[in-house]
């Protein structure tokens, strides 16, 4: 699966983003996606993830609220609706892929993995 990461960029606290991740390669509706994060000088951490069917989804709790996961099955597209940013957001944001459909937290269990792409929240 490859997987290709868009939409970050810089906003005052308060605001929102959408970032946009496209995947290729496989059968799109073969897998959970899933976003995690990583500030400076912190482990990468789980933000959300949504079932194979868009059924499913799942928040860690410092973004339950604000954060939307969607997919687009059509699209072979998954979503983050980033909203009520806040600093400590700050992180270079990753999308990946499981080599299931069951929904996963961990890092470990998503084995596929997007490029990145850097969200910046200013006070």
């Amino acid at each position: 699966v490859q997987l290709q990461a868009s939409g970050g960029g810089l906003v005052q606290a308060g605001g929102s983003l959408r970032l946009s991740c496209a995947a290729s390669g496989r059968t799109f509706t073969d897998y959970t996606m899933g976003w995690f994060r990583q500030a400076p000088g912190k482990e990468r951490e789980f933000v959300a993830a949504i079932s194979y069917s868009d059924r499913f989804t799942y928040y860690a709790d410092s973004v339950k609220g604000r954060f939307t996961i969607s997919r687009d099955n059509a699209k072979n597209t998954v979503y983050l609706q980033m909203g009520s940013l806040k600093p400590e957001d700050t992180a270079v944001y990753y999308c990946a892929a499981p080599e299931t459909r069951l929904l996963f937290t961990r890092d470990l269990e998503y084995k596929n993995w997007g490029q990145g792409t850097q969200v910046t929240v200013s006070s």
